[in-house]
Formats: structure tokens, C-alpha cells, sequence
């Protein structure tokens, strides 16, 4: 039996980054692997017989003593307790592969670089741009920012890039430079997988991404999502409410399109936003957190799902899932969206950021005849099928562990 180490800082389903690397490890578990998972220990954990081995949790944002915050800061930017445990773990299991997804700021890359010196290969796909910048999404206060091109890694300290705090954002500046002079990525890492092209080329124009990267889209299992075909009136927004997210723009586009819209989640932006609402006379419903088959259900009832994000984007799962659930898909020009919507077949795109552009899209999509509407989310079920299933992932991620040297149980002689 071949034996898979997984690695992600999270072992409970958190966001979307959680969610490929859990649904990677129950796909390899099908396929007849031994799947071993590293992470940080945490209360909402799932349950596994390999926690013994998991490091103790480093969160921001908890209000540690001055004596525990100065403890974990060596953690946060290169964890002897990570790669101790994770020797432990290969000297037990003796893993055929290592697959990483986030390890950065808890498990730190100190476990990457201790796979490698045991001769392990390292995939490590990257659902964020990290090894460009150190807050990780090229996000601060004032918008989208590159500030740090070119080295100038100081700026994620001026600019308070890490929840607004000067210290936690000087912890990460460290954590950026130590790990950038050591090329702690670059040089243990066997392949990257990068689930968008926008990420693959701005990652490579900014000269941290060589030619060990592989393009891999993430996926999803159509046969859990039963699509709905028939179109309602309403759009639907599902996700988290915050500034990068662009619903405050969705808002306004909504109220001067005139069109009706659901607005599914929670986040700090709720309150303004439901005041925003309000002062417009927009048409909004907010409905709260839904999850599962309440949230796939509400999805099923709307026109289109609109995605205004208003930062650089991966490869978001919210498109897949639209798609998966027969609805077309309205995404701002920005990121690794485009790439995911075919105009006029399966959705539209739409300048990012831009009211105007929105709210004309909106009213596009309320006039079109029901029948473009099903046509355009029988369109996006089907590509979902074809590029983006469990099948599709499957075959390209064996492709990759294959040619690093990793059989598996099909593939033996």
C-alpha cells in the first residue's frame, strides 16, 4: 500500500483551502492509499489516529500572554517543533509523497524542508500567493497592493498588512525575509500545483515560481450538488462578508439595476451593508450562514451567482458549486475569476469594482428569457463534469505523484 503524507495547518473543514485538501485526502483513501495527515492540533479537528503526532496550536488573533507570544514567534517563522514531529511521522509511516497545501505562519516550511532531506517528494499547491507576498493575498487597507515587488518585504509592516497590528505584521516580515533568504520553498519543494493561471503567471513575473509548477484546477463532485434548473428572479451572493469581497458594490448594482438580491453569509461588513441597503431602497435580502444542503438549496433558486470580489482571487470553489448546482455564474474581471467563466455561455464578466458595469450586467441577465438562463447553467454543469470532477483531479494529481516517483496501487507493475 502506498502512503500519502498530507499536510495543511487546519484538520476541520475552515475555507476553501481546507476543503481540497480534505477532499484530496478522502479521494487518495478511495483509490486504495494510506493517507496520513500532519496538521496543528485544534477542537474542531476530525477525528484521526495520527493526532498524537500534531503540533500544539498557534493562532492570531488570540490573546496570548507577552511570554507565549515571544514563544511562538520562532514557530511562526521556522517550527523545530514541525519538523521534529514531522521526522517522527516519516520515520513511522515511511510516506511515498508528501503533499502540502498551507503551512505558512503555524507548521511553517520547516516541515518541507525536512521531508526533502529524508528523500520524500514534496507537491505543494498554492492556494494563495505567499511566496510572493507576506500577508499572502496582495490585499492591505487601501485595496490590492504589489508594494512588496522586488524585495521591499518592510512594506507589510509599514502598512500593517496582518489584521491591522504592527507587531503581528513585523512576526511576518521576519517570517517573509528569513524564509526568502533561505528559499525554504524553492528549494525543497519537488512541484508546485497551482490551482489558477493568474496565479502561475503572477507568481512567475514577480521571479518566485520556476518551471516546477504545474497547473491544476480544483474540483469538485458533481453528484453531491442535484442542480436546479429552473430560474427565480433573484441573484444570489453566497460567501464571506467583507470589504476585498465587493458586495458592498453588488449592493449598489443591485439597487440601480432594480433587481432583486440574496445576500448569503456573514462577515464584518454586515451591518454596513445592511444599512447601505437600506439608504438605496435596493432590494436585498440578507439570510444569514448557510452551509450543506441549506445552502445548496438556496443556490438553487436563483437566477445567476454573482462573485464581485474586488481582490486577486485563486480559483474560488463558489464557482464550481454554482455551476455543479445549474446556475450561471456573474464574476468580476479580476484574479483567476475569468478564467472560469465562458462569456455569454456559461455567465459574464464584468469590470471589477465598476457599479456601472454591474448593474448593466444585471439587468442583462433579468431580461434574458428563462430559457438562456438554463441554457447557461446546463452549460456550467456540464464543463464541471468534463474539467473540474473528482475524475479529472484524480488523473492529474496521480500524473504528478507518478513523476515524482509515487505509484500508485493501479499503477504498480
Amino acid at each position: 500500500m502506498n502512503t500519502l503524507l498530507s499536510i495543511n495547518n487546519y484538520y476541520y473543514y475552515r475555507g476553501g483551502a481546507e476543503t481540497v485538501f480534505l477532499e484530496h485526502n478522502r479521494m487518495f483513501e478511495r483509490l486504495g492509499w494510506r493517507v496520513v495527515p500532519f496538521a496543528m492540533r485544534h477542537p474542531e479537528n476530525l477525528q484521526t489516529d495520527w493526532a498524537r503526532y500534531f503540533i500544539d496550536e498557534i493562532e492570531f488573533g488570540h490573546h496570548y500572554s507577552l511570554a507565549g507570544r515571544i514563544a511562538r514567534v520562532p514557530k511562526i517563522i521556522y517550527s523545530s517543533e514541525s519538523r521534529r514531529q514531522v521526522r517522527a511521522l516519516v520515520r513511522d509511516t515511511h510516506p511515498n509523497i508528501a503533499h502540502a497545501h498551507n503551512v505558512y505562519h503555524h507548521l511553517s516550511p520547516s516541515v518541507l524542508a525536512a521531508l526533502k532531506r529524508r528523500g520524500v517528494p514534496v507537491v505543494l499547491t498554492l492556494h494563495d500567493l505567499k511566496l510572493a507576498c507576506p500577508e499572502a493575498h496582495m490585499l492591505t487597507h487601501d485595496g490590492i497592493c504589489e508594494r512588496c515587488r522586488g524585495g521591499r518585504l518592510h512594506n507589510v509592516v509599514v502598512h500593517r498588512c496582518i489584521k491591522g497590528s504592527r507587531m503581528l505584521s513585523g512576526v511576518v516580515w521576519l517570517e517573509a525575509l528569513v524564509n526568502r533568504v533561505l528559499r525554504s520553498y524553492q528549494k525543497s519543494v519537488d512541484c508546485f500545483v497551482v490551482p489558477s493561471r493568474f496565479y502561475m503567471d503572477k507568481l512567475r513575473d514577480w521571479g518566485v515560481l520556476g518551471d516546477n509548477a504545474v497547473h491544476v484546477p480544483n474540483f469538485i463532485d458533481p453528484d453531491v450538488y442535484v442542480p436546479g434548473w429552473a430560474p427565480s428572479d433573484t441573484f444570489v451572493y453566497f460567501g464571506r462578508l467583507s470589504r476585498e469581497k465587493g458586495v458592498a458594490t453588488l449592493v449598489r448594482g443591485a439597487a440601480r439595476a432594480g433587481v432583486k438580491l440574496r445576500v448569503i453569509g456573514t462577515g464584518p461588513e454586515e451591518p454596513a451593508l445592511r444599512a447601505l441597503a437600506v439608504d438605496l431602497g435596493a432590494d436585498v435580502e440578507f439570510a444569514g450562514y448557510h452551509s450543506g444542503e441549506a445552502l445548496r438549496a438556496r443556490v438553487r433558486e436563483c437566477r445567476a451567482v454573482v462573485l464581485p470580489s474586488e481582490w486577486y482571487e485563486n480559483a474560488p470553489m463558489s464557482v464550481l458549486e454554482a455551476y455543479a448546482l445549474g446556475k450561471p455564474v456573474i464574476g468580476a474581471r479580476i484574479g483567476g475569476i475569468p478564467e472560469l467563466v465562458r462569456e455569454g455561455e456559461t455567465g459574464a464578466v464584468f469590470d471589477s469594482g465598476s457599479v456601472s458595469a454591474l448593474a448593466d450586467t444585471l439587468c442583462d441577465w433579468a431580461a434574458y428569457p428563462h430559457e438562456h438562463i438554463v441554457s447557461a447553467g446546463m452549460a456550467g454543469r456540464a464543463w464541471v463534469e468534463d474539467e473540474f470532477s473528482l475524475h479529472r483531479y484524480e488523473q492529474r494529481m496521480q500524473n504528478i505523484y507518478h513523476d515524482l516517483g509515487a505509484r500508485g496501487p493501479e499503477q504498480s507493475p
